[in-house]
């Protein structure tokens, strides 16, 4: 099997990022996306991030890509997760025992990975300094809405932010109502989009540049599909239709192999407008909001 190399991030990839590495895992994750990606950040000292497989031979190359470090005279300083998800901690556990060191995480993490020891709970503003000849401060940002534990973390000398699944090089961003937050994830978009950061290292798909528009676009492709989920619940009438009425005029322009997972989406933008007091719901069904339901 052809696979994506660990590779560092240089011109061609991304221009003028230093000490950044990235190894591309194959692991459980949604489709189109096939694999996600660990990245290294820092010089002498050294912070991974998203410890992402489960597969045992994939295991065995992200190791010696870790353990290579060692050959360059550096140091693994922990491994860092940006959430919960299968896709994103396979290896978390694994990974921190074979290196001896230890797992950082957000502190709604820890309940959701409890075969995982979380030494350090990373909060919103955290500074991780990693020292070298060329010194890295990475600031810990606390982004909620695809995860509760969601965190991002950004090189604010070089502009270069690892966004896990705030935004994808592949494919889009789930929001599971279950634990997502739709409302809550349009705002730390838009938090992420005046960040002024230069380069987005996202868990799955190649680097992105210009940051700020794909931010923007993540938060007008949601208002436009918002839009259609309201035109929807005016075509069901006073009697409103269940998620699987609404679902194929909410999301006509999209293939039905993929409605099971935009189903999720959908009841994740009627529980944000039901909020808003722009929808309203009995039971299974779901209708526009009127005076009536203030």
């Amino acid at each position: 099997m052809i696979r994506p190399r660990p590779v560092a991030l240089r011109a061609g990839d991304v221009r003028d990022v230093r000490n950044v590495e990235a190894f591309a895992a194959r692991t459980p994750t949604l489709p189109p996306a096939t694999h996600t990606n660990s990245y290294a950040l820092g010089g002498r000292e050294v912070l991974l991030v998203e410890p992402a497989t489960p597969y045992e031979d994939e295991r065995r190359e992200w190791l010696a890509w870790a353990r290579g470090f060692a050959a360059q005279g550096r140091t693994i300083a922990a491994i860092a997760v940006t959430h919960h998800h299968a896709d994103h901690v396979g290896g978390a556990r694994f990974f921190a025992a074979e290196l001896g060191v230890p797992v950082w995480a957000h502190a709604e993490a820890a309940p959701r990975l409890p075969g995982v020891p979380i030494a350090r709970r990373l909060a919103d503003g955290d500074v991780v300094r990693l020292g070298g000849p060329e010194p890295m401060e990475i600031r810990v940002l606390h982004t909620p809405g695809h995860a509760p534990d969601h965190l991002c973390f950004l090189d604010e000398a070089q502009g270069a932010l690892v966004c896990g699944d705030m935004v994808a090089g592949v494919g889009t961003i789930l929001i599971d109502p279950r634990e997502g937050d739709m409302a809550v994830y349009l705002a730390q978009l838009e938090r992420l989009a005046a960040l002024g950061a230069r380069v987005v290292l996202p868990a799955h798909g190649a680097p992105i540049e210009e940051p700020e528009a794909l931010f923007r676009r993540y938060v007008a492709h949601r208002m436009a599909r918002e839009q259609r989920v309201l035109e929807a619940l005016e075509g069901a009438g006073e009697g409103g239709a269940a998620l699987e009425g609404l679902l194929p005029v909410a999301y006509a322009d999209t293939a039905p192999a993929i409605w099971p997972l935009a189903r999720l989406s959908l009841e994740a933008h009627l529980v944000k407008l039901e909020r808003e007091g722009r929808a309203a719901r009995r039971e299974d069904r779901w209708r526009r909001a009127s005076g009536n339901d203030a």
